[in-house]
């Protein structure tokens, strides 16, 4: 009897496991034929032609485990010793699916928000286009925040096919003041990260695509990636600055494209005093005139300072948005580098200026007859300072006089 009762055991799993396999390759070949027609039918609409491109994957999978759930019910008994973890991990597998499946159809909510109201999920990110910039990065966050909301139900509901989940459960309920306490402290840097990132998700502060300058001007690029908790900057060098989303709203920063994406710059030079400043101009306009990257707003040349031998120029040029600014600012400083080279005289010079003559000394004789010279510079600068001058020789004189009458008689 054992024996016949096992040998009836694996000839039931035999015919169950073929029934499951027969269902699952059935499954799989009506999600490929449901894929089709909605393939088909998304020729005429977009959100149909969505839901086939995102949704075939989990649709698929969603089939076959259904399909394979079925065909073990059909086939099967429930005394059989296989049949209890079997029905568990099959509703562990169609709950994950499941879950798979609403991601992709919030996917498929995101894009058609998006190219209803920007023109396409995949159109080129423009300057121009701020307010489809800020909706994208709105449904951006919307669309993570939902994803992670239903991964979370999804695992919830996973641990709740566990018999053991409803005593954790009792055990952590009887400890939950305690552990709102914990969890708070622990998660405090974390959830200020989310909040802060639906915060710049819906101020308006920065959007995917705005170009910023942080850590005034250590760092300038453009926002390639909004997330819950982080920003993703494309720094000019083509490197990716990660930063955490508070540090958007606790540091001040510049955004380059808030408003518009019109921008003006500066070019300085230190030049001579002789430099012609009228054909200096007119090199300005010629270089302006024929680039492409000027916007014909802003061109023009200012004297602003004048001080320590040289004349300060600045220039002031504008541009439609700042890649072309930076590569405009580029264009000026070289051709006006090359109009002062061209010109010649107009590089700064140092002068160095010759001081006025000394006045000439006084002339005195000593007892021998020899002259002796006594600067007029130590006493000089006004009336009053000849008079100690003219003073002090005639002192010197007397005292050179006592001397030599001393000597003689000695």
């Amino acid at each position: 009897m054992p024996a016949e009762t096992d040998l009836e055991s694996a000839t039931n799993l035999a015919v169950t496991l073929a029934w499951v396999c027969g269902a699952v390759v059935a499954a799989y070949l009506l999600g490929l034929i449901l894929t089709w027609v909605l393939a088909r039918l998304g020729r005429r609409s977009a959100l149909v032609r969505d839901i086939a491109e995102l949704t075939r994957r989990p649709l698929r999978a969603a089939f076959m485990v259904f399909a394979a759930t079925i065909a073990v019910q059909r086939t099967s008994d429930q005394v059989d010793g296989w049949r209890g973890w079997v029905d568990h991990s099959l509703l562990i597998l169609l709950i994950a699916t499941m879950t798979w499946l609403l991601i992709s159809l919030v996917e498929v909510a995101e894009r058609r928000i998006i190219t209803r109201y920007g023109g396409g999920d995949n159109a080129e990110i423009t300057d121009a286009d701020r307010q489809w910039r800020r909706l994208r990065t709105q449904v951006t966050v919307l669309r993570r925040l939902a994803t992670a909301i239903v991964v979370v139900l999804g695992i919830a509901a996973i641990f709740m096919t566990f018999p053991a989940f409803s005593d954790i459960g009792t055990t952590l309920f009887a400890s939950a003041g305690v552990l709102s306490v914990v969890a708070g402290l622990a998660a405090q840097t974390s959830l200020g990260a989310v909040f802060a990132g639906m915060q710049i998700a819906f101020s308006g502060a920065i959007r995917v695509g705005d170009v910023v300058e942080l850590e005034e001007g250590r760092w300038w690029g453009r926002i390639e990636e909004i997330t819950l908790t982080y920003v993703v900057v494309r720094l000019w060098d083509e490197r990716r600055l990660v930063l955490p989303c508070t540090y958007f709203t606790t540091t001040p920063f510049e955004n380059w494209t808030r408003s518009a994406t019109e921008i003006m710059g500066t070019v300085e030079f230190d030049v001579d005093f002789s430099v012609p400043f009228h054909d200096m101009r007119a090199e300005l306009d010629r270089l302006l005139a024929s680039s492409d990257q000027w916007d014909g707003r802003r061109g023009v040349l200012q004297v602003t300072d004048a001080v320590g031998g040289v004349v300060r120029v600045r220039i002031v040029v504008s541009a439609p948005n700042a890649g072309a600014l930076f590569d405009l600012r580029c264009a000026v400083r070289e051709g006006m580098v090359d109009w002062v080279q061209r010109t010649g005289g107009v590089v700064p010079t140092q002068r160095i200026e010759p001081s006025t003559p000394a006045a000439e000394p006084h002339i005195r004789r000593d007892g021998d007859g020899e002259t002796k010279r006594v600067a007029a510079s130590l006493f000089s600068g006004s009336p009053e300072a000849d008079e100690r001058a003219k003073a002090f020789d005639e002192r010197a004189d007397d005292v050179e006089d006592d001397l030599v009458r001393s000597n003689g008689r000695g």
